[in-house]
C-alpha cells in the first residue's frame, strides 16, 4: 500500500475563486470543493488543481530571474492555435509563443493572475533550458 496515494497542484493567488472559474473552463472541470480562501477543481481525467487565497500575492516575474518561476502547470492538446483562442477569451495571455509564423510544438502563456502554463503537443522530451 503507497504511503502517499495522490497530490494536488495549488497555485497561490488573491481571487481563488476567479482564477478557479479561468481553469475549470480551460479544463472544463468541476469545482469539487470549495471555502472561503481554498478552491479546488478536477478536470474529467482526473487532473486536480487547488487556488488558495495568499493576501500577499504577487504574480511571478518569468522569465526574468527576480521572483522567478515558482510553479509550472503544463497541459496537453492538438489544436493549438484553438486552444490559444480559449485561453486570451478568457482572460489569459500568451507568452513566448515562438515563431508567430505557423504552429509550434509548445506555447506558454500567463493565467489572469500572472501564474505561466504551457500547452504543447504530445511529452515533452526535451531538458528544461535556463
Amino acid at each position: 500500500m503507497a504511503l502517499v496515494t495522490g497530490g494536488v497542484v495549488v497555485l497561490d493567488c488573491a481571487e481563488p475563486e476567479k482564477l478557479a472559474g479561468f481553469y475549470a473552463e480551460l479544463l472544463e472541470a468541476t469545482q469539487v470543493d470549495a471555502h472561503v480562501n481554498r478552491v479546488e477543481i478536477r478536470s474529467a481525467d482526473g487532473f486536480r488543481l487547488a487556488l488558495r487565497r495568499d493576501v500577499n500575492a504577487t504574480a511571478p516575474s518569468w522569465p526574468r530571474p527576480e521572483n522567478s518561476l515558482q510553479a509550472h502547470l503544463e497541459f496537453e492538446a492538438d489544436d493549438l492555435d484553438e486552444v490559444e483562442r480559449r485561453i486570451v477569451g478568457l482572460g489569459g495571455r500568451p507568452m513566448e509563443t515562438g515563431d508567430a509564423s505557423g504552429p509550434t510544438e509548445e506555447r506558454g502563456y500567463a493565467d489572469p493572475a500572472g501564474h505561466s502554463f504551457t500547452v504543447r503537443r504530445g511529452t515533452a522530451t526535451a531538458p528544461k533550458q535556463g
